[in-house]
């Protein structure tokens, strides 16, 4: 079991956390950003500025059993088709049975968008977003080490 982030667009609290957790655990953590961000990690792929390199990145490595951190639900249905875990910086554990949904709902929203109206922006994040983040990801570790 490896922790994997999509550290593109990742808060800086959320990979400060992940740190934390995988010492605490004994797991590897992994990073993986296009060049344009300057990510310290020890193990770290940098990858090109396309618009997908570093999901497929991500993708490529997981393998079941791990947890990749991402906010995009694209991704985390990809992962979880690998029968890995996905957690949104956020705290969200994403689920098979609810992926779908959350897939559709990102389609109306870029409709919405493509019609010229705006969505939301993420609000600004606190620490019980730490805290949320930081149980939803020791909460993932137990359950895969329990599956084991």
């Amino acid at each position: 079991m490896k922790i994997i982030i999509d550290a593109d667009a990742c808060p800086r609290q959320v990979l400060q956390i992940c740190a934390q957790v995988a010492r605490e655990y004994g797991l590897l953590l992994h990073t993986v950003a296009s060049f344009n961000h300057n990510i310290i990690s020890d193990h770290h792929t940098t990858v090109g500025n396309g618009p997908q390199e570093t999901d497929l990145a991500v993708i490529n490595m997981t393998q079941s059993g791990d947890i990749v951190i991402t906010q995009d639900w694209g991704l985390a249905a990809l992962v979880l088709g690998k029968h890995a875990a996905a957690v949104s910086p956020a705290g969200r554990i994403y689920r098979q049975d609810t992926i779908e949904f959350l897939l559709e709902e990102r389609e109306l929203k870029a409709r919405w968008r493509r019609s010229g109206r705006q969505t939301k922006g993420p609000r600004k994040r606190t620490t019980n977003d730490d805290e949320r983040f930081a149980a939803a990801l020791r909460r993932v570790i137990l359950e895969i080490k329990l599956l084991k």
